[in-house]
């Protein structure tokens, strides 16, 4: 399993990662919370909530007073706080969980699971915080069908050949969370494929995805000099058709749900 240290690429504003990859989580935090059953009654954790995207899905069904929250980046904990009064946000990384044995009933973890830093040890977390018969799940991009991350690596690379992707990122390949949830005990486990969408007014608000630094691909764009970015938007526009007016892009993860044993 890759390891990634997460803390340089979220390291941003919120905003940055709104522009990045909250377009998308109105549509993805629906999916992914009816592939795990999230209902009235129940208490959820947002495992890696980012500035709370799923929070806000989260809330939306259980009431600020039944969920909590969780992220290590000082920037996305803030957000989370002010756009959820309420809910229970702490700081704090997957793999060392703030929490009480069995306080949950479902504990989430959307587009984390490429950037833990030990994934086997944060889906134990994972299970510990949540009671026998609660569910567990993860969701991270099926990086052959993101068009956002796909066309602009594919423009880096057309750049710079030497570049480094994110196609090894764990979770990126079908079976990876399931296998994760099976070796951490969880029963029942199951995989399945969320479509998600985003919306762009323009061309140019498809690139400010990348500027605010957010994520590999931020960071990408952060190494390059004026003369390469203008050559991957350049050529990234190109691969997009370049549309004249506003646009969308479906995008989808691969999702894994299971439960922990009674």
């Amino acid at each position: 399993m890759a390891e990634q240290d997460a803390r340089p690429l979220f390291a941003v504003a919120a905003e940055a990662y709104d522009r990045l990859m909250g377009r998308y989580l109105p549509t993805l935090s629906v999916a992914f919370a009816d592939a795990a059953q999230v209902d009235p009654g129940l208490r959820a954790l947002d495992v890696g909530c980012g500035p709370g995207g799923l929070t806000t899905e989260l809330v939306r069904r259980l009431g600020p007073a039944g969920v909590a929250a969780v992220d290590p980046s000082p920037p996305f904990v803030a957000a989370c706080r002010e756009r959820h009064p309420g809910v229970d946000v702490r700081s704090g990384a997957a793999e060392d969980l703030p929490w009480g044995d069995a306080e949950f009933d479902v504990t989430l973890g959307s587009l984390i699971a490429g950037f833990l830093s030990d994934p086997a040890s944060a889906a134990q977390q994972m299970r510990r915080v949540t009671r026998p018969g609660g569910r567990i799940g993860l969701c991270f991009w099926d990086l052959e069908r993101m068009p956002l991350i796909t066309t602009f690596w594919q423009a880096v690379f057309s750049v710079d050949p030497a570049a480094v992707g994110e196609a090894e990122l764990f979770g990126r390949r079908p079976g990876q969370l399931a296998g994760l949830l099976e070796a951490a005990g969880l029963d029942g486990v199951t995989e399945s494929s969320l479509r998600a969408t985003a919306e762009y007014a323009d061309l140019d608000d498809w690139w400010s995805s990348f500027t605010g630094g957010a994520g590999p691909v931020g960071a990408q764009y952060r190494r390059m000099t004026e003369d390469q970015r203008d050559r991957v938007r350049h050529r990234s526009f190109e691969l997009l058709g370049s549309p004249s007016d506003s646009f969308s892009l479906e995008a989808f993860t691969w999702c894994a749900v299971g439960s922990v044993p009674r």
